[in-house]
Order: structure tokens, then C-alpha cells, then sequence
């Protein structure tokens, strides 16, 4: 793994501004998903949003690391045990569903990358608790990405409170660092040890997002190239876009 991309304050400036656009089409398509609609809609609407804000979208014609192909999309909308990279289809929504939805955008040279998840109707105790614990574990991971700490003190405080609330950080699944491209270095773990793994610097930007299972982490590949947990249990994703300062964590996609 090599050293992290340091991002010069005007750079860390114009992702704050990509991540305050993607922001806003991220709790328009949080707030617009229903029982009824197709996750196709969730893409078109996504690509127009983005287009009207002046950027480009970030997965559209992606070729992430381990896929068989370029992701053909705007935005990933993976539903219930599929975890991440969820192609947007025909498939209708229906009251119980775990919709996560993971966006990102270009703007003048610069990415930004942020996902949710929302339950759709009715979906139980146990699959709110899901949720919750993982927007949660993200804000315990954002409050650790502070100069001086280390990877590990993210993937600690992340695990430790996934596991505490009875749930699995998802396997192999990782953040990373943004700038210029959408994925660079370094890998950020959603577990770890604290005190090791890379140390934080001023100027680091990383996308921190755990993803969580309700049973086992175990992952499988699907033939769309999405990823979903082996047991078929629910999970759940929360991502922000995120610059290390010396006043502690930004979260640039608020």
C-alpha cells in the first residue's frame, strides 16, 4: 500500500463543494424511494440531478478493482443482502426492502462518494437496529480520522460497535482514499487494532463506510458483479467523503 494522495486546501475545497452537490441529490433519491417504484428510476433521476449540478457522474462507466466489467450506471442501489455495486434495474420495490444506495460525482477533477441506506415500509426491529448501528459505527469511525491516529483506530472503533450492538462488519469490503481518482490509497478497514495501520496526516481525504451484515460477513460475487452476503441476511451501508484537517474530521459530503 503506498502513502495517501495529501490534498492542498484548494483541492480539499472544491471536493467540499462536489460533496455539497452529491449531498443534495443523495437526500432527494433518500427521500423520494417507495414501494412501487423501480430502482431504474432511482438512476435516471440521479444522472439528471448530477448533470443539472454541473458534474459528472463518478460510476458511469467505472471499472472497479475485481469487476468483470465497467459498471453501467449512475448510482448502486443494492437491496437487502446484497451489501455493495447493486445495478439498477426493473426490479420493484416492495415494503420491507433494505435499499442502500451509493452515489458519486466528478467535479472539476475532483470526487466525491457517499452512500445510505433506507428501510422501505415496514422492516422490523431488527433490520431498523441494523441500520442504526451502521450510521452509527460511520460517525465513530468519522470521529477517529483526526491527525495523529491511525487506520486502525477507525476499523477499531467501527468494529467494536457493530459487534456490540450484535451484528458483522461485512468481508474484504473497504474504504479508501479520494482525490483525483475515485478509489486511491489507502485501503480504510472497517475493522482494525488501535494504534496501527497507516497514520492520519493533515490533508488525507478518505471515504469511510461500513458496511454491515445482521448475520455472517461472508461475501459472494453475483453475476452483475454485486456483492452479496453468502447467508442472505440483511445489511446495511453508510459511506461519507472525508478530509483529515489539524481541526479534526470534515465530512465534505454533509
Amino acid at each position: 500500500m503506498t502513502e495517501s494522495k495529501i490534498k492542498t486546501e484548494k483541492e480539499i475545497e472544491i471536493m467540499a463543494e462536489a460533496g455539497k452537490r452529491l449531498a443534495g441529490v443523495l437526500d432527494f433519491l433518500a427521500k423520494s424511494v417507495k414501494a412501487g417504484m423501480r430502482t431504474a428510476e432511482l438512476d435516471e433521476i440521479a444522472f439528471n440531478m448530477i448533470k443539472e449540478a454541473g458534474c459528472r457522474p463518478a460510476f458511469l462507466n467505472y471499472k472497479p478493482h475485481g469487476a468483470r466489467k465497467a459498471y453501467l450506471a449512475t448510482v448502486c442501489v443494492s437491496l437487502n443482502e446484497v451489501v455493495v455495486h447493486g445495478v439498477p434495474s426493473d426490479y420493484i420495490i416492495k415494503d420491507g426492502d433494505i435499499v442502500k444506495i451509493d452515489l458519486g460525482l466528478i467535479h472539476k477533477g475532483l470526487y466525491a462518494d457517499t452512500a445510505v441506506t433506507v428501510g422501505i415500509g415496514a422492516i422490523g426491529i431488527k433490520n431498523r437496529k441494523l441500520i442504526e448501528t451502521t450510521k452509527r459505527a460511520l460517525e465513530l469511525g468519522i470521529e477517529e480520522a483526526r491527525p495523529g491516529n491511525t487506520l486502525g483506530d477507525i476499523g477499531f472503533a467501527i468494529e467494536r460497535h457493530v459487534k456490540a450492538n450484535g451484528f458483522s462488519v461485512v468481508e474484504l469490503l473497504t474504504g479508501h482514499g479520494i482525490g483525483r481518482e475515485l478509489h486511491e490509497d489507502p485501503y480504510v478497514y472497517n475493522f482494525g487494532k488501535r494504534g496501527e495501520g497507516d497514520e492520519l496526516k493533515a490533508g488525507m481525504v478518505i471515504a469511510i463506510e461500513p458496511m454491515v451484515a445482521a448475520g455472517k460477513g461472508r461475501l459472494k460475487q453475483l453475476k452483475d458483479d454485486s456483492f452479496a452476503v453468502a447467508d442472505g441476511s440483511m445489511t446495511a451501508h453508510f459511506e461519507h467523503t472525508v478530509a483529515i484537517t489539524e481541526d479534526g474530521p470534515r465530512v465534505l459530503t454533509n
